[in-house]
């Protein structure tokens, strides 16, 4: 078959596939200091995202377009970086500045003061002696008064305002103290939360029966972007596992109904890339049918509030998924171009590409300006740049109305009524209804909360957050809450009747400051900068913690009901282990600077175990999305890497002074801190 020209700019950015990466050189961001220019040296700290010192007298800082007319830049706060963008800040402090730049599609950068008074970035971490050690307790804990460390179970009574212990055995010299008479259990904290982010389909199978629904199959190769078998099934039977770990929220990709079949995946389209992950929205009012029944999920959110654990929907506001050979056979939308029926199996999704082909060349057999396109969503719900659909800009030129890595944006921000999309209209099953004088935004938002009034769902990790309006967050947060309220008052008897709703959300790059996205419906966002700046030097010992622990803490002190989640791996950025190949010490240290951290914290499902890097294929983060390695925990090293990480997590568990309280270094030999939140208080040790 000779290859057709693609026919639209949806097209060939659709042989890109959504989470290729784009290779950029080193930022190219004009920096000048009272009109001096002044030449940076850049770190590279992960894929397009890097770093400079600036050493600052005071004066006036200009970065970027030297013509545009410059907004004020404030310290700490990430601002966008677009073409014409330009910034300015007053040095009213002369010193060292950190300047992080994000290049690529979410470009960005952040200035960050450097105080003066930290100690050295990278302190020495030295291994322990294996002796005891004598920990000052004075003003923390009383003479007279027992101790125990929570890693050993080892106890010690304070005298002269001091404790002396020994570091169990596999535990790095780390102590946990806390009184061996504990008060009655404080209050939990949502600053304290321990969430545990799980690709559904990648943890456990718990019903082979539905790994294959709407025809989905396995390529037979390395199977790196299609359904694995994992379901809400597997999940409900690995609860005891989680509630070993001290996890209190689980945060499961988007369970509702994905789109059918595949798209090319990756820069090079060598493997098959199905909806597995959650993010191909194709009918928020159904189940998809690989993630199992509904009465799974009832069954599991009924049995995690029984254990303590709330559960997440992972959702997105943002964008519909792509269309596939799948879906239009199915459902009837969009045509093939003339003559090209012939290149197609009787099932459109067995499509194979010819020997000189990729898996992108499918797009060659479809008139994406045909008018049957109008069966799809509509131009009113998307743009797309098909037929008679809108197009949208680059999220470079628009963050709000652009188009995400080509997938079709919906168009929340219109206030114009619209009637259910055709396909919606004729797909069976859906609970998708027409609403008179509802706006597309509305119908999202309805479709969302019912999960929450039908079900009990706790809360939303809501996906792609910088790329929806404010507004639209707002109305689906005040939907969530009364849907909450609706779902508590029908199940008073349910553990987690009663409590609010909680939002976090991912806005690309942000870090752990307050914003007002904080106002507009969320309780948290994802802290991006943990991962590059506080994990790594963490792992290898707490003392280099320290500088972001302190920030951490007197953020949270200094902004009452500020919060933010950090993690050390992610299905979007990298995985940990990969990152350290494998080393499990620099493992277990993980456990230590994220679950001893302030504010929430995120495990993803394998950092308690060094689940390994999968296959990838042309797109790098498809390996961060391997199958959970249940049976490397078996072994004799992954069953002591996990025990490191059940201490921890129930340490953290029991105590929300280490998320939410103040924090004080007690001692640098043994480093040594104290966290403290009304009447609960802890000491963390590290004899290193």
């Amino acid at each position: 078959m000779r290859p057709l020209p693609p026919v639209s700019p949806l097209i060939l950015a659709l042989c890109f596939g959504l989470l290729a990466p784009v290779v950029q050189a080193e930022p190219q961001v004009p920096i000048r200091l009272d009109g001096q220019p002044l030449q940076p040296t850049w770190e590279t700290l992960a894929d397009n995202r890097f770093a400079t010192i600036l050493e600052l007298t005071e004066g006036r800082l200009r970065l970027g377009d030297d013509a545009a007319r410059p907004e004020p830049m404030k310290p700490f706060l990430r601002h966008s970086l677009t073409t014409g963008s330009g910034y300015e800040f007053s040095v009213t402090e002369a010193g060292r500045y950190r300047l992080l730049v994000q290049t690529g599609e979410d470009a960005s950068l952040r200035l960050l003061p450097i105080r003066q008074h930290r100690e050295p970035p990278e302190p020495v971490c030295q291994p322990w002696s294996g002796g005891a050690v004598q920990v000052p307790v004075t003003g923390v804990f009383e003479d007279g008064q027992r101790l125990r460390d929570a890693y050993s179970g080892d106890t010690a009574i304070v005298g002269n305002g001091q404790v002396e212990l020994i570091p169990a055995p596999g535990s790095d010299g780390l102590l946990l103290i806390e009184a061996a008479d504990l008060p009655p259990a404080p209050p939990r904290d949502w600053r304290n939360a321990t969430v545990y982010f799980v690709l559904t389909d990648r943890f456990a199978n718990g019903d082979p029966h539905n790994d294959r629904s709407y025809g989905r199959m396995p390529d037979g190769e390395q199977e790196v972007g299609t359904f694995h078998g994992g379901d809400l099934k597997g999940l409900r039977g690995k609860l005891d596992y989680l509630a070993e770990l001290g996890i209190d929220a689980l945060w499961i990709s988007a369970p509702y109904e994905q789109i059918h079949g595949w798209v090319g995946g990756g820069d090079d389209g060598d493997f098959r890339h199905y909806a597995y992950h959650g993010y191909y929205p194709l009918d928020y009012t159904q189940l998809d049918a690989n993630m199992g029944s509904e009465n799974d999920l009832r069954a599991l959110i009924g049995e995690a509030h029984a254990r303590g654990i709330r559960v997440l929907f992972d959702v997105v506001l943002n964008h519909a998924g792509y269309s596939t050979l799948a879906d239009m056979q199915h459902f009837g939308f969009g045509a093939l171009r003339e003559g090209m029926a012939q290149y197609l199996p009787a099932r459109w999704t067995r499509w194979q590409p010819e020997s000189h082909e990729n898996l992108h060349a499918y797009h060659n057999l479809i008139d994406y300006e045909h008018p049957d396109w109008a069966r799809w969503w509509g131009k009113d719900w998307v743009r797309a740049g098909i037929a008679d659909y809108p197009a949208a800009p680059s999220v470079l030129v628009d963050p709000l109305q652009g188009s995400l890595a080509f997938l079709p944006d919906f168009r929340t921000e219109r206030d114009t009524p619209v009637g259910l999309p055709h396909f919606l209209r004729h797909k069976q099953p859906t609970r998708a209804v027409e609403r008179d004088g509802y706006r597309v935004r509305d119908y999202l938002t309805e479709w969302l909360t019912h999960w929450v009034r039908e079900y009990g769902v706790d809360g939303f990790r809501a996906d792609t957050v910088k790329h929806v309006e404010k507004a639209t967050w707002a109305q689906l947060r005040d939907q969530a809450e009364q849907a909450r309220r609706d779902w508590s008052a029908a199940n008073p008897a349910d553990p987690m009747a009663g409590e609010p709703f909680w939002m976090v959300g991912e806005v690309f790059g942000h870090g752990p400051e307050p914003s007002d996205y904080q106002v507009n419906g969320f309780d948290a966002l994802i802290n991006f900068a943990f991962q590059t700046e506080v994990a790594g030097p963490g792992s290898d010992c707490l003392r280099r913690a320290e500088s972001g622990y302190r920030q951490y803490a007197d953020l949270l002190a200094r902004h009452p009901g500020h919060n933010f989640m950090s993690y050390g791996s992610s299905h979007d950025t990298a995985l940990f282990s990969a990152e350290h190949g494998g080393d499990l010490t620099r493992q277990r240290g993980l456990a230590n600077a994220l679950l001893l951290s302030p504010g929430a914290v995120q495990i993803y499902y394998g950092d308690e175990s060094a689940r390994a890097f999968g296959p990838t294929g042309s797109d790098p983060f498809q390996g961060t999305r391997s199958d959970m390695n249940w049976d490397d925990h078996h072994t004799p090293r992954i069953a002591a890497l996990l025990a490191h990480w059940q201490r921890l997590g129930q340490f953290r568990a029991r105590h929300p002074a280490i998320g939410g309280g103040t924090h004080r270094q007690l001692s640098e030999a043994p480093y040594a801190f104290v966290r403290q939140q009304d009447e609960d208080r802890v000491i963390v040790v590290q004899a290193r």
